[in-house]
Protein backbone atom coordinates (compact mmCIF):
# COMPACT_ATOMS: atom_id res chain seq x y z
CA UNK A 1 0.00 0.00 0.00
CA UNK A 2 1.31 3.38 -1.31
CA UNK A 3 1.33 6.14 1.09
CA UNK A 4 -0.95 8.15 -0.40
CA UNK A 5 -3.32 5.23 -0.23
CA UNK A 6 -2.99 4.81 3.28
CA UNK A 7 -3.59 8.70 3.92
CA UNK A 8 -6.62 8.43 1.96
CA UNK A 9 -7.99 5.18 3.97
CA UNK A 10 -6.83 7.06 7.07
CA UNK A 11 -8.62 10.05 6.27
CA UNK A 12 -11.86 8.37 5.03
CA UNK A 13 -12.32 6.22 7.89
CA UNK A 14 -11.91 9.43 9.95
CA UNK A 15 -14.52 10.93 8.32
CA UNK A 16 -16.62 8.15 9.30
CA UNK A 17 -16.25 8.29 12.49
CA UNK A 18 -17.59 11.80 12.70
CA UNK A 19 -21.22 11.54 13.40
CA UNK A 20 -22.64 13.96 11.07
CA UNK A 21 -20.79 12.46 8.22
CA UNK A 22 -22.72 10.92 5.19
CA UNK A 23 -22.59 7.53 4.30
CA UNK A 24 -23.57 5.46 1.03
CA UNK A 25 -26.41 3.16 1.53
CA UNK A 26 -23.45 0.27 0.95
CA UNK A 27 -21.05 1.49 3.67
CA UNK A 28 -24.13 1.99 6.20
CA UNK A 29 -25.40 -2.00 5.69
CA UNK A 30 -21.90 -2.75 6.32
CA UNK A 31 -21.89 -1.17 10.01
CA UNK A 32 -24.85 -2.19 10.14
CA UNK A 33 -23.77 -6.13 8.95
CA UNK A 34 -27.31 -6.25 6.37
CA UNK A 35 -27.52 -6.75 3.00
CA UNK A 36 -27.54 -3.36 1.09
CA UNK A 37 -31.41 -4.29 0.13
CA UNK A 38 -32.33 -4.84 3.84
CA UNK A 39 -30.95 -1.40 4.67
CA UNK A 40 -32.36 0.14 1.47
CA UNK A 41 -36.05 -1.74 3.23
CA UNK A 42 -35.37 -0.36 6.28
CA UNK A 43 -34.76 3.28 4.94
CA UNK A 44 -38.17 3.03 2.82
CA UNK A 45 -40.47 2.05 6.50
CA UNK A 46 -38.57 4.95 8.39
CA UNK A 47 -36.27 2.93 10.38
CA UNK A 48 -32.98 4.04 8.82
CA UNK A 49 -33.10 8.06 8.41
CA UNK A 50 -32.18 9.12 5.04
CA UNK A 51 -30.92 12.01 3.05
CA UNK A 52 -31.54 11.99 -1.19
CA UNK A 53 -29.09 13.62 -3.04
CA UNK A 54 -28.72 14.58 -6.59
CA UNK A 55 -31.28 14.23 -9.76
CA UNK A 56 -30.83 10.44 -8.95
CA UNK A 57 -31.93 10.49 -5.60
CA UNK A 58 -29.01 8.85 -3.92
CA UNK A 59 -29.12 7.80 -0.35
CA UNK A 60 -26.96 9.25 2.15
CA UNK A 61 -26.74 8.78 5.99
CA UNK A 62 -25.55 10.08 9.13
CA UNK A 63 -22.81 8.16 10.91
CA UNK A 64 -24.41 9.16 14.11
CA UNK A 65 -27.96 7.79 13.16
CA UNK A 66 -26.45 4.52 12.78
CA UNK A 67 -25.01 4.56 15.92
CA UNK A 68 -28.13 5.50 17.46
CA UNK A 69 -29.77 2.21 15.92
CA UNK A 70 -26.89 0.46 16.82
CA UNK A 71 -26.93 1.03 20.34
CA UNK A 72 -31.14 0.66 20.57
CA UNK A 73 -30.38 -2.45 19.08
CA UNK A 74 -28.34 -3.25 21.92
CA UNK A 75 -29.65 -2.36 24.54
CA UNK A 76 -33.02 -4.19 23.20
CA UNK A 77 -30.93 -7.42 23.19
CA UNK A 78 -29.55 -7.12 26.82
CA UNK A 79 -32.89 -6.91 28.11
Amino acid sequence: MSVSTAETTTKKKTARANPDALLTIAEAAELLNVHVNTARRWSNKGILRTYRLGSRGDRRLKRGDIDKLLRKSRSAKTT
